[in-house]
């Protein structure tokens, strides 16, 4: 047995991991488990001191489609403010939709109240972002991972503090830190914590919005290694929301582009990193830090920074970035299709889509004009 006088930093990792469960293998790999049908979350922007008056919305999702299969891991990328964050939780119904479709294995959840959604709280869990702030500071961690089982009456065989103790064994912490209190721990142990609690409950679908993003780059791989595997042996699919383009690519076995409230690309792993249509796709790998400093990739420099959701530019969104855009994409939404000559289920919304390849260009796109400026001189 671990010594219990030991801090948390100094604690050895098990020697071997209880035994997983899988309530998701019952479901075959590859159904459709989750389906989500042009779902829009508007937020109102109120003005005046004592009448409050609607003067406008923060679009930050608006009409966005996609699904997620039993025991698959689909990323979610895009810059800062793109409404990846409000996408996962319009999933988990911590918001309600303004409109669209949310199914869960067929049943519509979209706006269903709180009692409708008891039976499925349980199959749907979120990982949160920021490890300091999504635990009870109040409470030790066996209260925080056990709270979910007694919310929903789950009375485990051996009693909810040997399965507590054994999740914190699963995620390599010590069960004997059982009684111990958020604050004693280090970041990376605490999202550890947050994704025992997580498993409380033996979910199917798992919500992870931007898990390492708050952790050192020496423990964010621990922490993805460790999701991995936990989906990889309890057959668990993930909707995995991250601006860390490497860190999807190692997890994610199908990647979303969302950029500005709208998903422009969806498609398998190598049809997004290897062969992206989207310009936008296109400049989000360009910019992405490549550890061989002669790869021939392709430059491209964005000018300006992503509009404002409460007015967004008419037709495509990403037209006042983009070095393709002609007046057709001001007039016209281009639609989330399969491009001719596209077998796969790789689905771009672009009226003037990019080749299929990152390789460099015989002229880099730079559209900032300073930047233009000092690379001529």
């Amino acid at each position: 047995m671990s010594d219990p006088t030991l801090s948390p930093e100094q604690t050895p990792e098990p020697p071997s991991r209880p035994t997983l469960d899988k309530p998701a293998a019952e479901r075959r790999a590859g159904e459709p488990l989750l389906e989500v049908s042009g779902v829009t979350k508007h937020f109102p922007v109120l003005d005046g001191f004592l009448f409050k008056r609607q003067v406008g919305a923060v679009q930050a999702v608006d009409g966005v489609d996609f699904h997620v299969r039993a025991g698959e891991a689909l990323g979610l990328v895009g810059e800062s403010g793109c409404g990846k964050s409000t996408t996962g939780r319009l999933v988990t119904r911590l918001l309600e939709p303004t409109a669209g479709k949310i199914s869960y294995r067929g049943q519509d959840i979209t706006h269903a109240n709180r009692k409708q959604l008891a039976p499925i709280r349980s199959e749907i869990q979120m990982i949160f972002q920021d490890p300091y702030a999504s635990l009870n500071p109040r409470q030790t961690v066996g209260n925080i991972i056990s709270g979910p089982m007694e919310i929903n009456g789950v009375n485990p065989q051996g009693g909810r503090e040997k399965r507590v103790r054994e999740l914190l064994e699963i995620v390599g912490l010590n069960p004997e830190h059982y009684n111990r209190f958020p604050h004693e721990f280090s970041g990376g142990q605490r999202q550890r914590i947050g994704v025992a609690r997580a498993l409380a409950l033996q979910p199917k679908l798992i919500v992870a919005d931007e898990p390492v993003s708050a952790l050192d780059v020496s423990i964010q791989a621990q922490v993805v290694n460790l999701l991995q595997e936990l989906q990889r042996e309890m057959g668990i699919a993930f909707l995995f929301i991250a601006h860390d383009l490497a860190i999807v690519r190692h997890f994610s076995q199908r990647v979303a582009v969302m950029y500005l409230g709208k998903i422009v690309e969806i498609g398998d792993r190598a049809d997004i990193y290897e062969r992206p249509r989207h310009p936008y796709t296109h400049a989000l790998l360009s910019a992405a830090p490549e550890a061989d400093p002669d790869d021939d990739r392709e430059r491209i420099r964005l000018a300006g920074d992503v509009p404002s959701p409460i007015n967004p530019p008419s037709g495509c969104r990403f037209r006042t970035r983009c070095w393709k855009a002609q007046q057709k994409c001001a007039d016209v939404e281009p639609p989330l299709v399969r491009l001719h000559g596209n077998e796969s289920g790789h689905l771009t919304a672009c009226h003037f889509p990019e080749e299929p390849t990152i390789a460099g260009r015989e002229e880099d796109v730079i559209l900032d004009p300073a930047l233009a400026a000092i690379e001529e001189a």
